[in-house]
């Protein structure tokens, strides 16, 4: 059985319509709805920085409940990571245009 997810709920990107370039968040919406869909590998093609980014989100908000030990440490390297694969995604994919 295949979920069939709306895309209407998709904005434009401002960016792309104002110079006609991509910025570093385009293809999060496609890549939420593709995941949404049940499709991971699709998604994390769409925009890699996704799954990265759900697992911080995650974490900071158990964080905020749970006292963890090395919370701070974990924090800033999930951080690096998802800051790293979206600036790494982006210049791939500038280069590739």
């Amino acid at each position: 059985m295949s979920i069939v997810v709306d895309d209407s709920w998709m904005l434009p990107c401002f960016t792309k319509q104002m110079i006609g370039m991509d910025c570093p968040g385009c293809g999060i919406q496609r890549s939420i709805s593709l995941l949404l869909q049940g499709k991971v590998i699709d998604s994390f093609f769409m925009y890699p920085a996704l799954l990265p980014a759900i697992f911080l989100l995650g974490f900071l908000i158990f964080d905020m409940f749970v006292n963890i030990k090395y919370g701070e440490k974990i924090k800033l390297w999930g951080t690096i990571i998802v800051t790293g694969t979206i600036l790494t995604s982006y210049i791939i994919k500038l280069s590739f245009i």
